[in-house]
């Protein structure tokens, strides 16, 4: 396991109860890192940076989901309930293996679900869902959220010094998918607007991965397209992103979804069942 995510446990001082502890070679936490530890504690939510400092146990869990990194590493996928009582630190647990996946290498999407955010939904819980996870898209770099436009700016000044071959096969492996060759486009459109300077076509590009375009039309008025990302199809849109991920470079995604019970929460019965069935 690296050692940013390495298991914490009491130093064994050798003394006798009430004996003074040294602290000795203890790491020293960054200021603004405790900082952010402490209000978070305080206000009963898990941080999430500076995990590695007050992590303490769980070695059977962690190696289990080092297990499944490995294998998206290797160009597999891996799926996995945590499942416990209230209180048992499973959405510690998710942050912890969140913190180890950015270093590694991997681009992190998590959310949690609400009434307003499901797995499926008639007025556009589906979609505020992946909204959400696109809004903390986290890399090492940038561990708090809002790595979209980093993500893809690192891609386009990369995909500017790559062959036509190059980029080609790249945009292939991404149209192999449903929706692929609309994804695809909307790429090629970024790195032209990267090359020309347009600051205002990357932006507009940008809100069509983000799914914020409400209407056809709208993106058709701004970008030509009259598709866009809706609550039927999001799911889709999270696969293509993985696969653009590992093509730009990343080792993977991991995507974090906290907070199941609201789906078993919802009270209509059809409803319910049709977010059961998203998750097959």
């Amino acid at each position: 396991m690296a050692e940013n995510t390495r298991v914490g446990r009491p130093a064994d001082t050798g003394g006798t109860c009430g004996a003074p502890i040294s602290l000795e070679g203890a790491p020293r936490v960054p200021k603004r890192v405790a900082a952010v530890v402490i209000n978070s504690l305080k206000g009963g939510v898990v941080p999430r940076i500076g995990l590695p400092y007050i992590t303490v146990g769980r070695e059977t869990e962690i190696q289990a989901l080092l297990h499944d990194l490995a294998l998206i590493a290797d160009g597999g996928a891996s799926f996995r309930f945590l499942v416990g009582r209230y209180g048992a630190g499973k959405s510690f647990l998710l942050q912890t293996i969140r913190t180890h996946a950015m270093g590694e290498g991997f681009v992190v999407a998590d959310a949690d679900l609400s009434p307003e955010r499901r797995l499926q939904g008639g007025q556009g819980q589906g979609l505020a869902t992946y909204r959400e996870l696109i809004r903390n898209l986290s890399t090492k770099t940038r561990p708090e959220g809002g790595a979209l436009n980093l993500v893809l700016d690192r891609w386009a000044r990369n995909a500017s010094q790559l062959t036509a071959d190059g980029l080609s096969f790249q945009y292939a492996a991404l149209e192999e998918l449903v929706h692929g060759f609309d994804y695809a486009r909307m790429l090629k459109a970024y790195l032209a607007a990267t090359r020309e300077g347009d600051d205002e076509a990357k932006s507009n590009l940008a809100k069509w991965f983000r799914g914020e375009y409400r209407t056809k039309s709208e993106a058709r008025s701004e970008l030509g397209t009259t598709t866009i990302i809706g609550d039927d199809d999001w799911y889709d849109y999270v696969k293509l992103l993985a696969r653009f991920l590992t093509g730009a470079g990343y080792n993977g995604l991991l995507v974090l979804i906290d907070e199941l019970v609201n789906l078993y929460k919802i009270p209509n019965a059809i409803t319910r069942q049709y977010n059961y069935e998203k998750i097959l």
